[in-house]
């Protein structure tokens, strides 16, 4: 069988009529060359079948072209559409992604970023648990590794790609508001360790109590309670007058509308349900579910051109926030009773809701 030859870079400055350092600087994009000549050689190139050698690429600019990136979990659709979005935006650039997911857990995030950084990636592209409380990523920092955000909001010393979390749960209280509900509750699995959860948690209060509405309840679930419908009806039964909940994010949204099934209430007429994220099956359910309606892949692609302009050199600043939208749905309702006057009791709401401990000791 006949051998392969290798076209080198020689190759393509021969064809092209130019010197091999004028090759170099128009493939590499290093240096100023004439139209004329860039297409010359650009032509050769792509004639001969040339590509650069990655790795010796690398070797001579003392980079790996790698970019890690991790993210609590890729089953979510939120998380898989954002790391699509920094692939596509690393299209062409030359870099490759390596993808790491930690379960949200926090020491997985750790070990994560460790391994990362011992790999010699170029860069990071990171959702975590809590970014501004890891050692792990402040040391890839101090060595110079360049570090984007997604999904997070702003903390000191990041730049982070993210929609207003505050500002989309405010937004979520005012259609409660708008058509009378009063009782209503914040519905998260991770509140503790979820800077996200927690900001949307403050702005529902924040526009509930510009609304001179009863503080709205904060249902923590655990990973039992959030993947059990049973066990989610019994805490949903346990908040009496209830009419409206607020989910983190959709799929805890969805897991609310089985478990109103089990309690015998109608959503969204005993019980109107908004969830977050705005995942695609929201749309397919029997009741397409009322969100704020994001864009991850949007959410990937600036974290990525943020994180290229970084390992470029540019100074960056931080971005403003990628607009949301709410998804109107067909799980949103005036309460059947609009009646609320017995606000007086002192049993509403609950400041946290937990049953974890009942009810795996019941």
């Amino acid at each position: 069988m006949e051998s392969r030859l290798k076209v080198t870079i020689k190759d393509v400055a021969r064809e092209a009529g130019c010197g091999i350092a004028t090759a170099s600087r128009v493939l590499n994009n290093s240096g100023p060359a004439s139209a004329e000549v860039r297409e010359r050689v650009e032509t050769a190139a792509r004639d001969l079948g040339f590509s650069f050698s990655a790795i010796g690429r690398a070797l001579q600019g003392g980079r790996s072209m790698t970019i890690g990136c991790l993210v609590p979990s890729l089953a979510n659709p939120v998380f898989a559409e954002a790391v699509q979005g920094v692939q596509d935006a690393l299209s062409g650039s030359g870099y490759q992604l390596l993808i790491a997911s930690s379960n949200y857990d926090g020491d997985a995030d750790n070990e994560a970023i460790a391994t990362l950084a011992a790999k010699e990636v170029d860069g990071l592209i990171v959702t975590m648990v809590a970014p501004e409380r890891s050692a792990t990523l402040k040391q890839a920092r101090r060595r110079g590794l360049p570090v984007s955000l997604m999904f997070h909001d702003p903390i000191d010393g990041f730049l982070t790609a993210h929609v207003d979390n505050f500002q989309a749960a405010r937004e979520v209280a005012r259609r409660f508001a708008d058509l009378g509900h009063r009782h209503t509750a914040f519905l998260s699995l991770r509140f503790s360790s979820s800077d996200r959860s927690r900001n949307r948690y403050a702005g529902f209060h924040a526009e509930c109590r510009a609304r001179d509405l009863p503080d709205p309840a904060l249902i923590e679930l655990g990973e039992a309670e959030a993947n059990t419908p049973e066990l989610l009806a019994e805490i949903l039964a346990s908040l009496g007058e209830l009419t409206a909940i607020f989910a983190s994010n959709d799929f805890l949204a969805i897991a609310v509308q089985k478990a109103a099934r089990l309690m015998g209430k109608s959503v969204p007429h005993d019980l109107s349900v908004i969830g977050f994220d705005g995942i695609e099956i929201g749309r397919l359910l029997d009741a397409p579910l009322a969100t704020i309606e994001t864009a991850p892949n949007a959410i990937g692609r600036q974290a990525a051109q943020t994180l290229l302009e970084m390992m470029q050199g540019k100074a960056c600043m931080q971005r403003p926030p990628l607009p949301f939208d709410f998804r109107a749905g067909a799980t949103l309702a005036r309460p059947r009773t609009e009646s609320c006057d017995d606000d007086q009791g002192a049993t509403w709401p609950p400041s946290v809701h937990s049953l974890k401990t009942d009810l795996k000791q019941g």
